[in-house]
């Protein structure tokens, strides 16, 4: 009986070893979000681990890089686009599951320039010049044919009668962060980014914010991927909560839905 009953725990042990890694690996969040989120998302993933002990793989890229990922079937549990275009492609892929979909989040665009620019004070209103306005340097973005950040862009600077002049200085960036440090190492001389990016990094200053009217709605949708685990749901009601809410705002961000509990 004592042999038996020590096979028997042997056998607990070596199941409950065999069980272990299974049990660790569901409980993390797969998150593939917006290069913007990252301060901000990271801040708010390290609150929910504390307060659950789920973790967390982010990869944070263009959305546009990110949808087409999950397109291929990287797997993903949420998905945090920039724009609700990214969101809408994702969708038409059959790769969200769209009960799930929120439109969290609201941004604004600025004009960077390093933080030892002379360039400071800039009124951005129909016809501002932007191209006379980089000189001989760059003026660097997101990609305006895909990334969120450029579209937006473009479509301000169309708008405003800014685009053509500016065309060709442009440097194409394959994602707002990526815009962001030209700017902050002075390898562009301006560049359009979200006013959270902005925020956050030293090494840029605002010269001017775009008008709300001359660019379509900034707007952050989330939402759980088709194959997202059960514990998805619980971690996207926390991006709606008080707590989310505050650490968003912290960073700049306009907070689109009434927050929960």
């Amino acid at each position: 009986m004592i042999r038996i009953a020590g096979l028997f725990t042997a056998f607990v042990l070596f199941a409950s070893a065999s069980l272990s890694p299974a049990a660790a690996e569901d409980k993390t969040i797969t998150v593939f979000a917006a290069a913007s989120m990252k301060n901000a998302l990271d801040e708010i993933d390290a609150a929910y681990t504390a307060k659950t002990g789920v973790k967390f793989s982010v990869s944070y890229a263009a959305s546009s890089v990110l949808a087409k990922q999950i397109e291929q079937g990287a797997p993903a549990d949420v998905f945090v686009s920039a724009d609700t275009d990214w969101m809408d492609y994702a969708i038409s892929k059959k790769t969200i599951n769209e009960p799930t979909r929120v439109n969290l989040l609201g941004n604004s665009i600025v004009l960077i320039a390093p933080k030892d620019s002379k360039i400071d004070n800039v009124t951005i209103a129909q016809g501002f010049d932007l191209a006379k306005l980089a000189g001989d340097g760059k003026i660097a973005t997101g990609d305006v044919k895909s990334v969120p950040v450029g579209k937006y862009a473009k479509a301000a600077l169309e708008k405003l009668g800014a685009w053509q002049a500016g065309e060709p200085k442009f440097a194409m960036a394959e994602s707002v962060r990526a815009a962001l440090t030209l700017v902050a190492r002075g390898e562009a001389n301006l560049g359009i980014v979200y006013s959270t990016d902005a925020k956050v990094e030293p090494g840029v200053k605002v010269v001017g914010t775009f008008p709300a009217d001359s660019h379509p709605a900034i707007i952050y949708p989330v939402a759980a991927t088709t194959t997202a685990k059960a514990e998805t749901n619980d971690y996207l009601a926390f991006l709606r909560s008080t707590t989310a809410k505050t650490i968003l705002e912290k960073y700049g961000f306009k907070f689109l839905v009434s927050p929960t509990t």
